[in-house]
């Protein structure tokens, strides 16, 4: 027991550092994905709505594609796509170099393009939700279309999207873990390297877990906070 606990220390031939280095690029990568995919998603299910029938083939074209491809071949044509195609105009260009793209910039692409397909979902079933009335009266007051989505609908569609929104954090969460097949270190490879050298999987898989699960946790109990806040103007309107 004590040896197996001295796997997980920080101290020299301890994989404790290198284990909470693979956390920190997991849950890095994670939120990196959401200043681009959540707005992303936004502006897909705006478009969905949208009265020109090219914008809206174009969302729901956007929407299928990274909905339907399983989200590892999304990393790899998006790691390994890029390359290709990057070395191909250089080489139209008359340029013959070998062009190597960030693994963590690949991933986050990636991501926030399946998480942007999957929140535009959300975004538009909360669309719905919202009386058309609401956009008639902001136009009687004069607000234009913009101040409109800024003051009148942004506001309720977070609340209502939300709950979904969280269901896709998680799911993101745990897609992270598919950045160990283009070697980005990340939890789950700092967790397979450590298995592979002490040949004690059950270690460090409940190690894994246990990450995995502690993120889950912090991040259910931010969305509660957020929900609570978002709610604050409805509940003290109620009787």
């Amino acid at each position: 027991m004590l040896d197996q606990l001295s796997l997980l220390s920080f101290a020299s031939g301890g994989w404790g550092s290198a284990l909470l280095a693979g956390a920190l690029v997991t849950i890095a990568l994670a939120l990196s994905c959401l200043p681009i995919g959540l707005p992303l998603g936004l502006a897909v299910a705006v478009a969905a709505r949208s009265k020109n029938r090219w914008v809206r083939a174009w969302a729901t074209t956007f929407s299928t594609v990274f909905r339907g491809l399983p989200e590892l071949l999304t990393l790899l044509i998006i790691y390994y796509g890029c390359q290709i195609a990057a070395q191909k105009i250089l080489a139209m260009m008359g340029y013959d170099a070998q062009v190597t793209i960030n693994t963590f910039v690949a991933a986050m692409v990636a991501f926030s393009l399946v998480f942007a397909a999957f929140s535009s979902e959300i975004w538009l079933g909360a669309f719905k939700t919202i009386p058309k009335g609401q956009f008639e009266a902001a136009s009687a007051l004069g607000l234009s279309k913009f101040t409109t989505f800024r003051k009148v609908v942004l506001p309720q569609l977070a609340r209502i999207a939300l709950p979904g929104l969280s269901n896709n954090w998680l799911s993101l969460l745990k897609d992270t873990s598919l950045v160990s097949t283009i070697s980005l270190v990340d939890l789950m490879r700092q967790t397979n390297l450590a298995v592979s050298v002490t040949k004690d999987p059950m270690l460090f898989y409940s190690v894994a877990c246990l990450g995995y699960l502690f993120f889950s946790a912090i991040s259910g109990r931010l969305f509660s906070f957020l929900e609570r806040y978002f709610s604050r103007h409805q509940r003290s309107v109620q009787p």
